[in-house]
């Protein structure tokens, strides 16, 4: 598992960032705990937010050696499950050692933070896991939850819904062209037998559209309500932030990058802060080079009202 989940523009992230020792931090996305153990490093103070558990049980276990071998105390690192649609209720709830937030003992929470990350989208390791079920190019179960305590999966969708609610998922979230004559292929073949497996549908799919990854992309977000989360959560992130605390968004597809160009822009709007990336930042050759799903990644800052948003 030591590949659980490769993190993109890194490095840039960081800088933008600004990571200032013994400040606090949210890593709303903990995913394999890239983005956190370089905060970590740099002596910042991490709240760790993921809805899954295979994500927190492998970061708890990689931070037990990453601790010992930087000379950190593992209090440094707090990790919580959940949806970083809850973001604020879960910085809230997450108190720090006393003597870490220099105060009296009580509650010493992430109420007040001087940055947060967002890697959107699915981990790496979700997708290489056959059993999760969210890729077209490992056989698998339907699955397709982040949070595997969900109650309702890819296949269940697939099941029940009309053909005409699943040609405006497909639409919608995937902005598949083809989405009409692949819900329609969707809808006949069910009638035969069910469609279990990744592998099933991509056969399906795949006859109509010539290629799969829209309609998995569609189903994804509508089983986990991905779009909500990050719209819901990204007023709550930017009022977390200190006087000039730094908001970075990692976005993965235009959908996601819309939602967060127009939250960033109602934040300058309402004077919350500045926009520090006015076009967002994107991979170098290099770093695709060396991770192909680093292609579409993009990079959006925005700094919290302050004493100076600038830089």
């Amino acid at each position: 598992m030591s590949n659980f989940h490769t993190s993109v523009l890194l490095k840039e992230a960081l800088t933008g960032l600004k990571v200032e020792k013994n400040k606090k931090y949210i890593d709303a996305t903990l995913g394999g705990g890239g983005h956190s153990f370089e905060i970590l490093r740099l002596g910042g103070i991490v709240l760790g937010i993921d809805v899954d558990e295979e994500a927190l049980e492998f970061v708890r276990g990689k931070w037990k050696i990453e601790s010992r071998r930087l000379n950190i105390g593992s209090e440094n690192l707090k990790v919580a499950k959940g949806n970083f649609r809850d973001i604020d209720k879960i910085a809230l709830l997450n108190d720090l050692p006393a003597r870490l937030a220099g105060g009296p003992a009580g509650r010493q929470g992430f109420d007040k933070v001087a940055g947060i990350i967002f890697d959107l989208g699915v981990s790496s390791h979700q997708i290489d896991k056959s059993e999760r079920g969210f890729s077209f190019q490992n056989t698998g179960p339907l699955d397709m939850r982040m949070d595997q305590e969900l109650g309702v999966t890819a296949r269940d969708l697939i099941k029940i819904l009309t053909k005409g609610e699943l040609y405006e998922i497909f639409t919608k979230f995937g902005e598949e062209n083809r989405a009409w004559a692949v819900s329609n292929a969707i809808f006949r073949a069910r009638s035969i037998k069910p469609i279990e497996t990744t592998a099933d549908l991509a056969r399906i799919v795949f006859s109509r559209a010539g290629q799969s990854r829209k309609v998995f992309q569609a189903l994804r977000i509508a089983v986990n309500d991905e779009l909500n989360a990050i719209e819901t959560a990204l007023p709550k992130a930017v009022r977390l932030l200190e006087a000039n605390g730094r908001l970075a968004v990692i976005s993965f597809h235009s959908l996601e990058d819309r939602i967060v160009k127009k939250a960033f822009i109602n934040f300058k709007e309402k004077k919350l802060g500045a926009i520090i990336t006015q076009k967002p930042i994107v991979p170098s050759s290099e770093e695709i080079a060396r991770n192909r799903r680093a292609r579409s990644a993009r990079l959006r800052i925005f700094s919290a009202k302050g004493r100076s948003a600038s830089g």
